[in-house]
């Protein structure tokens, strides 16, 4: 490889995309959301001004989300969104073929991974490479991957939750669990429609997580109002609810997480167990500054559970430092 001048890398979530530009860190951190005028068959918005729209657009407005479970779900839709980013990235400069390098989910299928790829060549990219996720994150938060001793990360995205042991530069063990930000967003949704009678949409239950949500109980409890319709009267309706109840309502996500790194540690060689339980595990993505979470994992598995110091970020952090190191590059991106 030549020059390293016009690099970018992206981490392409479901629920975030950020995206790191070499000599200049992160350049977009943005929703993953784009939205077409259907009536004039074009891009309204994409990004955060297209997240503005959710739930309050006319019917020739549609907000899609182009990724499902970290993976492309609607290609058109990720093309548009990923020249737009690389377009922002550049600002008014002339628009460069850039290399990417993309994360993904560890367990997502070749065919997915050359659907990755192509998106990339079509968004005028002269080169794309991908890594896997949580090999990005390891890296982003500090982790001695190179060392011949076990590395566990968790990575809670908005998609997936992915689940790795690294060694020596490689995954030992790597798993995508398709729970994670949201199963748990949607998890509160169905809870307050069930109990409470109320219907609320995606953006007032993602406010509801990260203001009352938790997977241990609180030293302090939390109180919130919120407004949505009634299910039958189809009325305004506002009412009073507590960090108990969203913990409730998130038991089911968090105990399929909680499994899955329970499952991780039986799968594991001992000896890598055995650092692991040294060492700890580090959380990393949006779904590891729930509260408490690092407690019950730790109370769950007898592991030291740390957050990253920059979780949402961790992945595409990684992610230009692998861009900085032809070496590592070599090692860990797909070919």
């Amino acid at each position: 490889m030549s020059s390293f001048a016009t690099d970018v890398a992206i981490d392409l979530g479901t629920a975030n995309t950020c995206v790191f530009a070499r000599g200049r860190g992160i350049v977009v951190n943005e929703p993953s959301i784009v939205a077409f005028n259907t009536a004039k068959g074009e891009v309204e918005a994409v990004g955060q001004e297209a997240y503005e729209m959710l739930g309050r657009t006319p019917p020739n407005i549609k907000a899609v989300r182009p990724m499902k479970d970290g993976v492309i779900a609607d290609f058109e839709a990720a093309e548009q969104m990923l020249a737009h980013f690389i377009r922002k990235a550049y600002g008014r400069r002339p628009m460069i073929r850039p290399r990417l390098l993309i994360g993904v989910p560890p367990e997502i299928t070749p065919v997915e991974r050359r659907a990755v790829k192509d998106s990339g060549f079509r968004a005028k990219a002269s080169e794309v490479h991908l890594v896997d996720e949580p090999m990005a994150a390891a890296i982003g938060a500090g982790l001695p991957i190179s060392d011949p001793a076990g590395n566990m990360i968790v990575d809670i995205g908005g998609g997936t939750t992915d689940i790795a042991v690294i060694s020596m530069a490689g995954t030992v063990y790597g798993r995508s669990l398709r729970v994670a930000g949201d199963a748990m967003t949607d998890a509160i949704v169905n809870y307050l429609k069930k109990s409470c009678n109320l219907l609320i949409g995606e953006r007032t239950a993602e406010q509801i997580k990260w203001e009352l949500g938790s997977a241990s109980p609180l030293d302090e409890k939390l109180k919130m109002e919120v407004k949505g319709r009634h299910v039958s009267q189809g009325v305004p309706r506002t009412v009073m609810i507590c960090d108990e109840q969203i913990r409730e309502a998130l038991a089911e996500p968090l105990r399929q997480i909680t499994q899955a790194v329970l499952d991780a540690l039986e799968r594991i060689p001992p000896e890598l167990c055995a650092d692991i339980y040294d060492r700890g595990m580090v959380l990393t993505g949006g779904g590891a500054m729930l509260r408490n979470l690092d407690r019950r994992l730790g109370q769950e598995t007898g592991l030291p559970v740390l957050v990253a110091e920059n979780p949402l970020t961790s992945v595409v952090v990684g992610a230009g430092m692998i861009l900085q190191d032809i070496a590592l590059l070599k090692k860990v991106a797909w070919a």
